[in-house]
């Protein structure tokens, strides 16, 4: 789960790492009058989505007047921010963050991410902040500091210590360092964070070390032992179809194919993705429904697909040790009753009562293609959408 840059700040102050002085504004009106209350000469108006890259795509600028602060905000309400990490479809802007503008005297990259090679937290510090982490690696390579914490012992404050050493702070700044990064790796522990990043970690011009950006993510199954961060999800920024799973307790991924894949397991579910991409296709979603597959948990699934205006078949694929295939046989067919299925729907069994549910599937009337493998049902997928296809395209011919 990913929060907002002034959610990220306001729970990395309450860690005692030091923010500049911003409020939140919904309007253009109240973002000017933010700025009145905060003072100062100058402020930055940041749009508030998840995403970086936001100063290039124009959702950060510099403003020095009540009038600017309204013209920049007026910009940014209810338009679509384009970076490289929203792809070309955007996200939307319904909220600002005015914050009063510092004198940079210099940058510094921070992230705390899961090295899952290590099992451990590493620590990523660049004297080159300002930059995506990508750039840097690419441009300066040389100038990336990892540290690995022990997590018997935790992050010492030795460790903190060389990592300022090794980025060049004067030595009247090394005790600042090592208060930012302790509150970044207190917040990342605690809080069950996959990942803390300050892009860029900035110097002032009056020797201060202020987190001038901010971004957390959070792990999902975590969320439950942090009501106070679960609060924070914002919806609007979040794919629909994964949001509308997330809500009904489904592990679905959206993607840009067109053949729904309804699986149980995770393993399992990415199998069926690449069978289908060897078949000739292209997979419109992972989608894990569990090991407690009921009817009514695979209707819920079919509808999530279905949600999809992309696509144009839907394969079911299960194998039953947990879930029984007559259970989700009579999801399958309670689904495509309930629901005006138009598209081919191929469904595969395998494992407890595997028969009784083929019994079922055979019975309800319904046009649903059964296949006895993976590679079969894949195909029988793949073969069903192109020659729909097929159909519309002569049907359009002739009209």
């Amino acid at each position: 789960m990913d929060i907002h840059e002034y959610q990220a700040k306001e729970v990395l102050a309450g860690f005692g790492v030091a923010v500049p002085d911003g409020a939140l504004a919904y309007s253009p009106e109240q973002a000017a009058y933010r700025a009145r209350e905060l003072g100062g000469e100058k402020w930055i108006v940041k749009a508030q989505v998840h995403a970086g890259g936001r100063g290039k795509a124009g959702g950060v600028k510099l403003c020095s007047s009540d009038s600017e602060i309204h013209a920049a905000a007026e910009g940014m309400f209810g338009q679509k921010l384009v970076t490289h990490q929203t792809g070309p479809e955007g996200k939307g802007i319904y909220r600002v963050y005015v914050e009063t503008a510092v004198n940079i005297a210099r940058e510094i990259y921070i992230g705390f991410v899961l090295d899952r090679t290590s099992q451990r937290v590493m620590i990523v510090a660049s004297g080159e902040g300002g930059m995506e982490i990508e750039e840097i690696s690419a441009t300066k390579p040389e100038s990336i500091v990892r540290t690995s914490v022990e997590p018997a012992v935790g992050l010492r404050d030795f460790q903190c210590r060389q990592i300022a050493f090794k980025l060049g702070m004067e030595p009247g700044l090394v005790q600042h360092m090592v208060r930012t990064l302790q509150g970044c790796y207190r917040a990342f522990t605690e809080l069950d964070a996959t990942m803390v990043e300050i892009n860029p970690l900035v110097v002032t011009g009056d020797n201060r070390i202020l987190a001038l950006d901010a971004k957390m993510t959070f792990d999902d199954n975590a969320m439950f032992r942090h009501p106070q961060i679960s609060e924070l999800r914002d919806k609007s920024q979040e794919d629909p179809r994964e949001s509308r799973a997330a809500d009904r307790g489904l592990n679905y991924v959206g993607l840009d194919g067109n053949i729904g894949c309804i699986v149980n397991g995770a393993g399992l579910a990415m199998a069926t993705m690449d069978t289908i991409k060897m078949a000739g296709g292209e997979p419109a979603n992972f989608l894990d429904i569990g090991g407690g597959a009921t009817p009514e948990r695979v209707a819920k699934a079919f509808r999530l697909v279905l949600s999809d205006k992309n696509v144009q078949a839907i394969l079911v694929n299960i194998f039953a040790g947990i879930n029984r295939c007559d259970w989700v046989a009579e999801g399958v067919v309670h689904a495509l009753r309930e629901v005006q299925v138009d598209i081919p729907v191929v469904v595969r069994l395998a494992g407890t009562n595997v028969e009784a549910g083929q019994k079922i599937l055979a019975q309800s009337g319904l046009p649903i293609i059964r296949a006895s493998t993976l590679s079969e049902a894949a195909e029988r997928a793949v073969g069903a959408w192109k020659n729909d296809l097929a159909q519309a395209t002569r049907v359009r011919a002739v009209v």
